[in-house]
C-alpha cells in the first residue's frame, strides 16, 4: 500500500488540507469521531476526492494486562468501517492500570511477560477490526529495568507473532536517540522495516535536557537525518504530518510537507493547483 504524503486531520487544518490536493491520505483520531451519526463534512469532502482516512486510536491500551476495554474496540472498529480506512493504527504501551487512565501513553517493559500480553491483545483488536492493524513505536524519558530486548528486537518479536504492520513514529525515534541514547543506524537496522505501513513526523521542543514530542513545534532539523537513514534502508510508502496545536501559517505548513516529501522521496504539489515534483 502506497500512501504518500498525509497530514494529521484535525478540524482547525480541515481548511487547509481540503485546499491541498496532494495530501493523499489524512490520519483521523478514533476517539474524536461519533461512531454513530454524521461525521464531520469536510472530512467527508476529502473520502470523496480519493483521500484515503486512516483511523489512529490512543486509548486501546494494548499493553495493558486487564485486556481490551471492549467499548473502546467497538469504537476504533466502528469509526474504521465509517470511514472506510485502509488500516488502523495503535500504538505499543498501555494507559490504564488498576482501574486507573494514566492519560498518557506509557512504555511497556520489553519482556516476555509483556510480550505474551501485548500477542494476546493484539490478535483479539485484529480479530474485531475489519482492516490491518499497525502498531506505533512510542517515545518515553524512561526505560522500564530489566529488559529483555532491545526495542527494535521486542517489536520484530511482536510483529513476528501477529502479522502486525509498523507505524514507524521517526520523531519517537528521535526523541528516544536524545532522552536514552538510543543509535538510530542501530535500531533501524534490527527494526522490522519489511511491515513498514507508513511513518508519522512531527516536531518538539527540549525542556531541561529532555527532548519533547509536542506536535506543537516546527520540525527539529536533527529529524530530517533519521527519515534520510530510514529510506537509505527501505522505501516509505506513506510519511505524514503530526500537528496538533499552535498551527502556523499555510505558508509553513507548506514547506514542511514539502521537505518531507524531498526526504522520503514522494511527490507533494501545492494547493494553487501549480505541480511540483518533490521527489
Amino acid at each position: 500500500m502506497r500512501l504518500g504524503i498525509g497530514c494529521g486531520w484535525r478540524a482547525s487544518l480541515a481548511a487547509y488540507i481540503q485546499q491541498r490536493p496532494a495530501v493523499t491520505f489524512v490520519e483521523v483520531l478514533a476517539e474524536d469521531l461519533p461512531a454513530h451519526g454524521p461525521l464531520p463534512p469536510a472530512l467527508e469532502v476529502l473520502r470523496e476526492r480519493g483521500c484515503q482516512v486512516v483511523v489512529h486510536g490512543v486509548s486501546l491500551s494494548l499493553g495493558s494486562a486487564e485486556g481490551l476495554d471492549p467499548r473502546a474496540l467497538e469504537h476504533l472498529c466502528r469509526v474504521a468501517e465509517r470511514v472506510r480506512a485502509p488500516l488502523v493504527s495503535e500504538h505499543v504501551c498501555f494507559v490504564r492500570a488498576g482501574g486507573l487512565d494514566s492519560g498518557h501513553l506509557l512504555p511497556v517493559p520489553r519482556t516476555a511477560a509483556s510480550l505474551e500480553v501485548l500477542v494476546e491483545n493484539v490478535r483479539r483488536a485484529q480479530a474485531a477490526l475489519p482492516v490491518p492493524l499497525a502498531l506505533e513505536n512510542i517515545a518515553s524519558p524512561l526505560e522500564w529495568p530489566g529488559a529483555e530486548w532491545e526495542e527494535p528486537v521486542f517489536l520484530s518479536l511482536l510483529l513476528e507473532q501477529t502479522g502486525a504492520q509498523l507505524l514507524l513514529d521517526a520523531a519517537n525515534l528521535y526523541a528516544q536517540s536524545v532522552n536514552c541514547g538510543v543509535d538510530v543506524g542501530r535500531w533501524l537496522d534490527a527494526a522490522p522495516l519489511h511491515r513498514l505501513a507508513y511513518v508519522h513526523a512531527a516536531g518538539g521542543t527540549r525542556r531541561g535536557g529532555l527532548y519533547h514530542d509536542t506536535h506543537a513545534h516546527p520540525l527539529p532539523a536533527p529529524l530530517l537525518p533519521v527519515l534520510e537513514a530510514l529510506r537509505a534502508r527501505r522505501e516509505i510508502p506513506g510519511l505524514m504530518l503530526e500537528r496538533d496545536d499552535r498551527f502556523p501559517p499555510a505558508a509553513e505548513l507548506d514547506a514542511e510537507l514539502a521537505q518531507l516529501a524531498r526526504t522520503a522521496g514522494l511527490p507533494w504539489e501545492g494547493g494553487t493547483g501549480e505541480q511540483s515534483r518533490a521527489a
